[in-house]
């Protein structure tokens, strides 16, 4: 068959992985499935397997790091519980857009939102000893499962598609009435399919999480990049929606990756709501001599797990989140760009036999923005996922995010317009050597 790409050269580096399910090769490995082949065959691939950000860091950011290496600040170990400028920068930003009051003290640098989210599995797992799983409401971010079999952690997972609304509560009632969940973990938007919970979801979510006292950690490495609502205005709604509003028993994850474009430096914030924090555990008080949750997260957790966060990094994001909640830096002017890329290519994709899997948010369109899911009639994700490396487009197998639904996701954020006219070259050629029957 003739493909963009020399057939024989993709099988052959496809075949040297020997991977036993092409379908559930993690995001990386396809990404040196890509490389090698780029390498091979000169060619330039339509790279949507990745998540990094495709747009400059905060020049806000940079500038700030900057001055503080300057002033000397690399050669200072940076406090476990982060700077005073940073901590009081993203309580005040959260109060901008959450409309949510968390205290500074409540507040903690992270090395990325992966190391928050991997402390707090590990500090939720060890509160009460009869609660030893993590609830996943998925899809979601396939390395967050990584890390609980890193931990050694129990941990199950139900997939979205058909619980919105209320039978997202009851299905979510159903697993935290059995004891055993300590802490459920979700995204939003979410990563793949970029649907939005809704405020009155994460109002039932945060009442059932009161009463089974189980701790819910919100992801928003893609914070108010709902681009179907104006949520760019510091202190006006409407606001990010945040189960912080409906229970004490939540952690925040914000990332300075996406939004600020800013993931080389891999730093982020774990914002712990101040009831939480201060809460003491006599499990955690056993185990460590101390039993305040958020003392062990920061004096024991962060401080074994890297003994600190960059002291450089801690300037550039309190800079950036300073400027965004003075109105000075419109950071979601920004990164609508990858919600225009987002419509475009979809476009492209459904003009050439493709369907959207995750199409609908509560009978809305889904929004556009940094990823979309897509499926083609006829074939597993597994099947097309492998098939679409021949034509020169790389992503990932919904399967590894936890999806019960047929399909891959698609990251914009590489995909130039420079592209464009290539992709679509490539996508006719699909299309022509695979008609839908």
């Amino acid at each position: 068959m003739n493909t963009p790409i020399d057939h024989n050269t993709v099988k052959s580096v496809i075949d040297s992985f020997k991977l036993p399910d092409f379908g559930k090769a993690t995001i990386r490995e396809i990404v040196a499935i890509t490389n090698k082949i780029e390498t091979l065959t000169g060619e330039k691939y339509i790279r949507m397997e990745i998540g990094v950000p495709g747009l400059p860091p905060s020049q806000v950011g940079v500038d700030a790091e900057i001055a503080a290496l300057k002033n000397g600040v690399a050669a200072v170990y940076p406090a476990l519980d982060g700077t005073p400028a940073l901590k009081n920068e993203v309580s005040r930003f959260i109060k901008a857009f959450v409309d949510l009051d968390i205290s500074p003290d409540s507040i903690a640098p992270v090395v990325g939102s992966m190391q928050g989210c991997y402390a707090s599995f590990l500090l939720a797992g060890q509160c009460n000893p009869e609660k030893d799983t993590i609830l996943f409401i998925d899809p979601g971010f396939p390395v967050q499962k990584l890390q609980l079999d890193v931990l050694g952690y129990k941990y199950i997972a139900f997939d979205a598609y058909e619980f919105r609304g209320e039978a997202l509560i009851r299905k979510l009632e159903s697993y935290l009435s059995q004891g055993n969940i300590a802490a459920v973990l979700y995204s939003n938007p979410n990563n793949p399919a970029w649907i939005c919970l809704t405020d009155s979801e994460l109002k039932g979510i945060g009442e059932l999480a009161t009463k089974f006292d189980a701790i819910i950690i919100e992801d928003l490495a893609y914070f108010a990049m709902d681009f179907r609502k104006d949520l760019s205005r510091p202190f006006e709604p409407p606001f990010q929606v945040s189960v912080g509003k409906y229970t004490d028993n939540y952690i925040l994850l914000i990332s300075s990756s996406k939004a600020f474009s800013y993931a080389g430096q891999r730093i982020g914030v774990a914002a712990i709501s101040d009831k939480l924090y201060k809460r003491h555990y006599p499990a955690l008080a056993q185990r460590y001599g101390i039993g305040a949750f958020g003392n062990v997260f920061v004096n024991r957790v962060l401080y074994a797990l890297s003994a600190g966060t960059s002291h450089s990094a801690q300037y550039a994001v309190a800079a950036m989140f300073k400027a965004a909640s003075d109105g000075k830096y419109r950071f979601l002017d920004e990164v609508k760009t990858y919600g225009k890329r987002a419509a475009y290519l979809k476009k492209l994709f459904t003009e050439n036999g493709f369907k959207i899997v995750y199409d609908k948010d509560l009978g809305q369109d889904i929004g556009d923005g940094f990823y979309f899911t897509i499926i083609y009639p006829g074939m597993t994700g597994a099947q097309l996922m492998e098939e679409l490396i021949y034509y020169g487009i790389s992503a990932i197998s919904l399967i590894t995010t936890g999806s019960k639904q047929e399909g891959l996701r698609a990251c914009t954020s590489f995909v130039k317009e420079a592209q464009y006219e290539d992709l679509a070259y490539r996508l006719k050629c699909f299309k022509e050597n695979n008609p839908v029957k």
